[in-house]
């Protein structure tokens, strides 16, 4: 029994949920018919109007929606690979928080600066991901295996950005967003006690995650205006 609970613990069930519920709400809105920008907006994607008029669980629901097959497919396999290891890391909980959070932000950067867009995808979260080595590079420089990590994922998100200057369709705020808040709440939800990540380097990450928060919607509700 305890031989099970303690595989049940190691098994990266947070990271296998996400996947499975992206896949099942991919699977229901293309049987569905709902696999448009129509149906995408009922579902929950990020639009700047209607968050405007209080619908703010769009920042939410936008993650799980994808818009065709590549789409979820090349999320589904970045958030596997890359979710299995960080849930080892940080643990079930505080994998799980830094993954809804991450994409939140990066949904109200999105907000602020993309008015006219419709945008879903996980690539938010994921961003919010990569942001999350950029920490542990940065704290655990003397772990050549966290920092060789950490120096291949600097240039993923280089080449990413890249990208997304030359493909007007795909949300860089929203990416951009995730990044900077996967960063900060690797802080937030470091691991207590850790040397090498200082009470105050939290509360300092914790205030700039509240100060970014409340500038994207205000930037986000002027310009609504």
């Amino acid at each position: 029994m305890k031989k099970y609970i303690n595989n049940i613990k190691n098994r990266p069930f947070i990271s296998e949920g996400l996947l499975g519920i992206m896949i099942i709400v991919y699977l229901y809105m293309l049987f569905s018919g709902n696999n448009n920008p129509y149906g995408m907006i009922n579902y929950g994607a990020n639009v700047h109007a209607l968050v405007a008029d209080g619908e703010y669980w769009r920042f939410l629901t936008a993650i799980f929606l994808h818009w065709d097959f590549m789409h979820i497919l090349f999320n589904g396999i970045t958030l596997y690979f890359i979710g299995v290891q960080l849930e080892s890391f940080f643990g079930h909980t505080r994998f799980l928080l830094i993954f809804l959070l991450s994409g939140i932000m990066g949904n109200m950067v999105s907000f602020a600066f993309s008015n006219n867009s419709i945008s879903a995808g996980a690539s938010t979260s994921l961003f919010g991901l990569f942001g999350v080595y950029l920490m542990l590079g940065e704290n655990f420089h003397n772990n050549i295996f966290i920092r060789s990590l950490a120096k291949s994922f600097s240039f993923l998100i280089i080449l990413n950005i890249g990208i997304d200057l030359m493909m007007p369709n795909v949300d860089m705020y929203g990416h951009i967003g995730g990044l900077i808040g996967g960063f900060l709440y690797a802080y937030v939800f470091s691991l207590p006690n850790n040397p090498n990540i200082s009470k105050m380097k939290r509360v300092v990450a914790f205030i700039m995650v509240l100060i970014i928060s409340v500038s994207m919607l205000k930037i986000g509700f002027s310009s609504s205006y």
